[in-house]
């Protein structure tokens, strides 16, 4: 996932630290929901969508990270930050290396829909993301390219029909 990532490699999910990330599930007006289209810098066929977000820096808040990697990742500033919706513990390869994920999803509305890649974007997320992209509940439940978290369509149908949960729901661990 196109990110800036960091930690040590170890030899087993178990004995690696896990990542803090914190991820934004970002709706506009109509209820659509901004995703980033990443690619593996060494494969570019290899490609999928994600929400925006990424690994807390120093001593930040979950929120806090929420915010800056979305104004970083899509220079969308204009937000109101709601409750946290999901969170997941995910392990993937990415970039030569695998990494270990804690990330806690919150849900963001703007009324903000110009959106842009590039100025906030790392090294890594520069060669990794492809673009990004607006999109309905009924476009993101037809995408045939993999979506992460993999459930978000159920995800994302449940959140507009029912709200927020009155808890965060803890989804399946994710190793791909």
């Amino acid at each position: 996932m196109a990110e800036e990532l960091g930690g040590a490699e170890q030899d087993s999910t178990d004995e690696r630290e896990l990542r803090k990330v914190a991820r934004v599930v970002l709706l506009d007006p109509q209820d659509r929901i901004l995703l980033l289209h990443g690619l593996e810098p060494d494969d570019p066929s290899s490609t999928w969508w994600f929400t925006p977000g990424g690994g807390l820096e120093g001593d930040e808040t979950h929120e806090e990270a929420a915010l800056r990697e979305l104004a970083e990742e899509t220079g969308i500033t204009d937000v109101r930050l709601g409750p946290l919706l999901w969170r997941r513990i995910c392990s993937f390869p990415f970039a030569g290396r695998r990494w270990d994920q804690e990330e806690w999803y919150y849900l963001c509305r703007t009324q903000q829909t110009t959106a842009r890649t590039g100025d906030g974007l790392t090294e890594l997320e520069r060669r990794s993301v492809a673009g990004l992209r607006w999109w309905t509940v009924d476009e993101l439940a037809t995408v045939t390219e993999t979506v992460y978290p993999t459930q978000l369509p159920e995800l994302l149908r449940t959140l507009l029909v029912e709200g927020p949960p009155s808890a965060p729901v803890i989804l399946e661990t994710e190793r791909v």
